[in-house]
């Protein structure tokens, strides 16, 4: 079994930072993470291996996981996601590959309960026609489940896994409720396995659980695949027969892939709209949630299992570099955005600032922005300041000639924007995050201050300090780090908007400037314009 909790603050491979927990399943934990070569997101699965795993075998293992997914890369671009490396490490297997800009189908599950049968046909369909590209190459996925499935918001599909059969331990543990009954009395598998596993994948999606119950041991469910007789679906509609002739026990008698292909389009031709009916991505619970990845559950991913917890339930803040692509802002809590809020010239207090948001996907230039515009009326600011709005809802006055350098953000999840100005080596950082912890103070020691450890000089100056924040429960922290050779300063002020949601702002000046009176008004001005967007 893969061990309960990962920190953040350690390096796989000593090169791949951990941030939040992105799904799980029995043997199997999915982070998002960061390579600190790249500095690049990516997806990384940990995968427990059988104890005392041969050191031949583990390299065998890893050369097929790449090996396979090269070959399916070119079989189904865009459709299964690429493997960049896979390790063996303290007794896991780790597979790390390219952040994919959607969601585990098992977390869409965890929140909806229930797929309408067309919206099922139509993920089915794209699982079906990856699943015929390997079959027709010779290549068994075998280890198939909703937490190898990642849906986008425009409803396509990518998996991963492929290459993992035979690499964990035996028999199929890392989701046993998708396990075929050969695979259950650990027998030779093939292509009629990866059928089981989608006929199982439907089954969910209607009826809400699969088709066996997860049990207290993998071994106790493994014997339920096996032996129990399966529950007739009460909600399949035109997919009851599909979905009972995949799940049929014995391999032979399952159905064929034209037979399935055939029962998913009749369904899409009689409701092709179907799949498009309010079924708009859902944000993600738990600490995915407060976080991209990262509240109410321990994981963004968060399925009814008992929850892994990630120590930084935030997102890029805790793998960032002091400078405009790493964590220079300060990590916060995540809050949706909405339209810009107009600000009220309230004096803000402190509030703690989680983990900062992770950079899910490539940066994005701030293009978008809209361009300062006069001060908010009601709100005196000094000579040479105006507010900026920003197409994610928040406003806030900035120096004349500052513009948002850079964004990235993770989807819907977390984001960051970096604001100066050319020549300026002042900057700061906005985060918004929707994986966060209930207590400011345990964000910024937990999960952004075992990152910031690793920065170049870093110093933390005083201790961490409980505040409130435009009547917000927030929480204040300031350090010290060396950027390009000179000695920054950092003062980071996070605030949580509710439970797991919130902001942060970092403002970062050369040590030496602090104090000065220009850069001591323009952090009050931020902290004192600065607006979460209405609604």
């Amino acid at each position: 079994m893969v061990k309960a909790r990962v920190s953040t603050a350690e390096l796989v491979a000593g090169r791949y930072r951990l941030v939040d927990v992105v799904h799980r399943e029995t043997n199997r934990v999915s982070y998002y993470g960061e390579d600190i070569e790249t500095e690049r997101p990516c997806l990384l699965t940990q995968i427990g291996l059988p104890n005392d795993p041969c050191p031949e075998e583990s390299r065998r293992a890893t050369s097929r996981i790449l090996r396979t997914s090269e070959r399916m890369g070119l079989l189904r671009p865009g459709r299964v996601a690429s493997v960049l490396d896979a390790v063996e490490e303290s007794g896991s297997l780790w597979i790390v590959t390219e952040w994919l800009d959607g969601t585990p189908l098992g977390e869409l599950l965890a929140q909806q309960g229930t797929f309408n049968y067309v919206r099922a046909a139509r993920i089915g369909l794209e699982l079906l026609d990856v699943l015929e590209a390997a079959h027709v190459a010779g290549i068994t996925h075998g280890e198939l489940s909703p937490g190898q499935v990642f849906v986008s918001d425009e409803g396509s599909v990518v998996v991963t896994g492929f290459g993992l059969a035979g690499a964990t331990l035996a028999p199929r543990v890392a989701a046993p409720s998708y396990a075929s009954p050969e695979q259950a009395r650990d027998e030779r598998i093939g292509p009629a396995s990866d059928l089981w596993a989608l006929g199982a994948i439907l089954y969910t999606m209607v009826e809400g659980r699969p088709p066996y119950r997860e049990r207290d041991r993998p071994e106790a469910t493994l014997k339920g695949v096996d032996r129990l007789p399966l529950r007739a679906p009460v909600r399949a509609g035109p997919l009851t027969q599909a979905v009972q002739g995949l799940l049929r026990k014995d391999s032979r008698e399952r159905l064929s892939r034209p037979v399935v292909r055939d029962a998913f389009v009749r369904v899409l031709n009689e409701d092709p709209q179907a799949p498009l009916q309010a079924q708009s991505r859902p944000r993600l619970r738990g600490l995915y949630a407060v976080g991209p990845g990262w509240g109410r559950r321990a994981m963004i991913a968060g399925t009814a299992l008992a929850v892994v917890t990630v120590a930084a339930a935030v997102l890029v803040v805790t793998n960032g570099r002091p400078d405009d692509s790493d964590a220079s802002a300060a990590g916060t809590a995540p809050s949706p955005p909405a339209s810009a809020g107009t600000p009220t010239g309230q004096s803000p207090t402190p509030s703690p600032t989680p983990s900062s948001s992770p950079s899910s996907s490539p940066t994005q230039e701030a293009t978008e922005a809209e361009p300062p515009t006069a001060s908010p009326s009601g709100t005196a600011l000094p000579p040479d300041y105006t507010t900026y709005k920003s197409p994610d809802g928040f406003s806030v006055a900035l120096p004349e000639g500052w513009q948002p350098l850079r964004t990235t953000r993770a989807s819907d999840l977390a984001y960051r924007v970096f604001f100066s100005a050319d020549g300026d080596a002042r900057k700061l950082a906005i985060t918004y995050s929707e994986r966060l912890g209930p207590d400011p103070v345990a964000v910024w020691r937990d999960s952004v201050e075992p990152g910031l450890e690793e920065w170049s000089g870093f110093q933390r100056i005083g201790e961490i300090k409980a505040t409130t924040y435009q009547g917000y429960e927030a929480a204040d922290m300031e350090w010290l780090s060396d950027k390009d050779g000179v000695r920054v300063r950092t003062f980071g002020r996070g605030f949580l908007i509710d439970d797991h949601r919130g902001y942060s702002l970092r403002w970062t000046t050369p040590a030496a400037d602090w104090d000065d009176p220009a850069n001591q008004e323009a952090l009050d001005v931020f902290l004192r314009t600065f607006r979460v967007p209405e609604g």
